[in-house]
């Protein structure tokens, strides 16, 4: 379905978003009572009171930070100053804040884990800006790593993102107003999309972090195999060869990190892999796992910017390299494997 116009996603989607928590909040106790009868029936400790609960903490949580935002919107001079210095760390702090009441939310409701491991990307790259590749699995693996970022390394993210987010009136409102790219992912704009991808990576400063999904989507068989083909499609036999020997990540397509590159030669790279949200492949993954009672783990692996390889075809067999390192990595320390 396309997505509607900004100024009609501003005029309808944010308000509705407000209406509807208000409606849910106020007839909360109704739906309790639903859900607490149809919990015997269901397995899982109390499961759709817990759904019930993280559900209406979401709706809540978006219509709180709508209503933030359009308190920063009003302050910045109705949008004047809105792209101003301030504004803009006053929006990551805002973002930082939120995010810390989500997923405290998580660990409370889900019982969800996440441990970092591996190199701290604050102690490995101190005071440089960060190219930050992670691999994309999972419902919510984006929030997490944000998080991560905003909250643990008090870095200010730059995203590529699809353009289909922007169906969250909370995530269009936010990075519409921060440096971030809401792609469309069509193969006939890939050249633009390349453009786009440089642009925002260019001026990065010792605090930022660029981000990147270098997959172009979340993980699942029917998408990896379909990655392998366009390899194939486009010539590219050896490339698909290395593709097929990846289980559990699709094959990275290059132009994105290549043009981040080489708008941003100072900055260290950062390649993220994460285990625990695996097996959400679908909607009827996501209903059968949660709530989740998981333990997420992601593993930061550090490269400084002297030892990112110089060439073109160099740094796509090196991304192709750190994704086969994933791969490895993910089948050890799936679902709690080694």
């Amino acid at each position: 379905m396309p997505l509607p116009p900004r100024w009609l996603r501003r005029l309808l989607f944010a308000p509705g978003v407000v209406l509807l928590a208000v409606a849910v909040v106020t007839t909360l106790p109704v739906w309790a009572l639903v859900a607490a009868a149809v919990s015997p029936l269901v397995p899982g400790r109390l499961r759709p009171l817990r759904l019930l609960w993280i559900g209406c903490v979401y709706l809540v949580w978006d219509a709180a930070a709508l209503l933030a935002l359009f308190g920063l919107w009003v302050a910045s001079g109705f949008g004047w100053r809105i792209r101003s210095a301030g504004f803009q760390r006053a929006h990551y702090v805002l973002a930082g804040w939120f995010l810390r009441v989500l997923f405290w939310q998580a660990r409370w409701t889900l019982r969800l884990r996440i441990d970092v491991v591996g190199t701290d990307p604050d102690t490995a790259l101190p005071g440089r800006p960060e190219l930050v590749l992670c691999r994309h699995a999972g419902p919510g693996d984006s929030f997490i790593l944000i998080h991560a970022l905003v909250n643990w390394f008090h870095r200010e993210p730059r995203i590529v993102l699809k353009d289909s987010l922007q169906w969250d009136p909370t995530i269009d409102v936010l990075l519409n107003r921060l440096p971030a790219r809401f792609i469309a992912p069509r193969p006939e704009r890939g050249e633009e999309t390349v453009r786009q991808v440089g642009h925002l990576a260019d001026g990065l400063d010792d605090n930022d972090a660029f981000v990147i999904f270098p997959e172009g989507g979340n993980f699942t068989p029917k998408r990896r195999v379909r990655a392998i083909a366009r390899l194939r499609s486009l010539g590219l036999e050896r490339m698909a060869r290395r593709a097929e020997r990846m289980r559990h990540v699709l094959a990275p397509q290059p132009g994105g990190m290549l043009a981040a590159l080489e708008a941003a030669p100072d900055a260290g790279v950062i390649f993220v892999a994460h285990t625990g949200l695996d097996r959400m492949l679908t909607v009827a993954d996501v209903w059968r796992e949660l709530p989740m009672d998981k333990r997420i783990v992601m593993r930061f692996w550090s490269v400084p910017p002297e030892d990112v390889p110089a060439g073109r075809q160099e740094r796509i067999d090196w991304l192709y390299d750190w994704w086969a390192r994933i791969d490895g990595w993910i089948a050890a320390n799936r679902d709690g494997a080694a």
